[in-house]
């Protein structure tokens, strides 16, 4: 057997494969729909949106198939990321490079497979949509055009995620696509007994920034605010603005005294670009932190709430 290598790409491929932020989400019916098309177009017995993780393999959308996810070093779509053009094989036992494979050897006894890469928004391969066969086949040049038509909406679904997803002016995550993402994050910490605490951002004198330098400038602070943001958060955290002058992260897997450092370095770090304005302001913030409680949250819109009352809370005591 022989493992797939990782593209020359692999970090900026990963990186735009996680800010997508699409990885362990539920089944999506857009998704579900191509395979569904693809597995009846082509008569096969299963057929996949398979996103290629940094160790893993994940399935989107998995049309015949139960398992989730697979290991990458066994995966075809390993493979199938390092080109543009459709990744066939025809017959799996006679190729050395997948005739012991424990997914050819094994259920689901791979013979035929055919994946066609799927893009992120930025460009990079991020996975496949891919078919499978326990048979040896072959394709025609009209059935990879219509496999590459298919994998191609599929790339347009995650472009249209995103586009709904993100803020415009600032490019980080809007409010849509924090409570979007969030929710997976805190039903996930809550399984695996894990720490999550948000923070809630208010900015210090906005209106009055607004009031005498113009809108213009006030957008070139929320850009600062979010570009710092980015720089200072992990990206396992969900760096979002959710209203005007209102910014919120959900900071995961960690403690709340380590949480508290970083919102401080923030604070420091937004002290040093402050200087980087020509305008006399300081940009500084109000902040409320609340750990995630699944007795005391219902969903990310109590947590979003707590949040917002220990904000407003401390700016009020200031």
């Amino acid at each position: 057997m022989l493992a797939p290598v990782s593209p020359q790409n692999e970090e900026c491929r990963l990186a735009s494969l996680h800010s997508l932020r699409i990885l362990d989400t539920e089944p999506e019916e857009r998704f579900d729909r191509i395979t569904r098309l693809a597995k009846k177009l082509f008569n096969v017995p299963i057929a996949l949106v398979s996103l290629v993780d940094k160790d893993r393999q994940w399935f989107k959308s998995a049309n015949g198939l139960n398992a989730r996810e697979t290991s990458r070093d066994i995966s075809f779509c390993g493979h199938a990321i390092h080109t543009n053009e459709t990744f066939i094989v025809e017959d799996a036992l006679k190729d050395q490079r997948f005739y012991d494979n424990p997914l050819v050897t094994q259920a689901p006894k791979i013979r035929f497979y055919a994946g066609q890469p799927i893009t992120s928004p930025s460009g990079e391969n991020i996975g496949t949509l891919c078919i499978i066969d326990t048979k040896a086949r072959r394709l025609n040049k009209q059935d990879i055009a219509s496999l590459t038509d298919m994998a191609a909406l599929v790339s347009n679904e995650f472009t249209s995620l995103q586009l709904a997803t993100i803020d415009e002016l600032t490019s980080i995550t809007n409010r849509r696509g924090f409570k979007r993402v969030s929710q997976h994050c805190i039903e996930l910490a809550a399984r695996q007994n894990k720490h999550c605490h948000l923070a809630y951002f208010d900015l210090n004198n906005f209106k009055t920034l607004n009031d005498n330098y113009g809108h213009r400038v006030g957008d070139q602070v929320l850009k600062v605010f979010a570009q710092e943001m980015k720089k200072t958060y992990r990206m396992s955290d969900i760096c979002a603005r959710i209203g005007g002058d209102e910014f919120v992260v959900l900071l995961t897997n960690t403690h709340i005294e380590t949480a508290k450092r970083v919102i401080k370095r923030f604070a420091n770090n937004l002290i040093s670009v402050s200087k980087q304005l020509n305008i006399p302001y300081q940009i500084s913030f109000a902040c409320g932190v609340v750990t995630y409680d699944e007795n005391a949250h219902a969903d990310i819109e109590h947590l979003l709430n707590d949040a917002d009352k220990a904000m407003y809370k401390n700016k009020c005591n200031r």
